[in-house]
């Protein structure tokens, strides 16, 4: 994303903030900061959808780049409120059990085939 003329590398500020275990206050307003930038790049972005006549390439492409900008902006806002980690954590333990259950069902099988 292109901010104030300068390239941001959106993708990587979210996935630093997502493997931090913590975010600080002043992470928080940065966040904040950011959302607002993306949320109006965003809204050029939709209106620009709307009245410019573009091609079918330039308006898929711009979709695209809308989308993704939408999902930073809700990764951002849960980062923020934490419901993020909270969430991967949960998805975590969950998929780990699955990983357990698998394995006993694994086992049992070839118990019985060895039969």
């Amino acid at each position: 994303m292109e901010v104030e003329g300068k390239d941001c590398p959106l993708h990587e500020y979210v996935w630093e903030l997502i493997r931090k275990d913590e975010i600080t206050p002043e992470e928080k307003e940065q966040i904040d900061n950011c959302i607002k930038l993306i949320s109006g790049k965003e809204e050029e972005d939709e209106k620009e959808l709307e009245e410019m006549a573009l091609t079918r390439d330039e308006a898929r492409a711009l979709y695209h780049e809308t989308a993704g900008l939408l999902r930073a902006i809700m990764d951002l806002r849960d980062i923020e409120d934490g419901s993020l980690k909270e969430r991967t954590k949960h998805f975590q333990e969950k998929f780990a059990d699955q990983r357990v259950r698998d394995a006993k069902l694994w086992l049992e099988f070839l118990k019985e085939v060895k039969k």
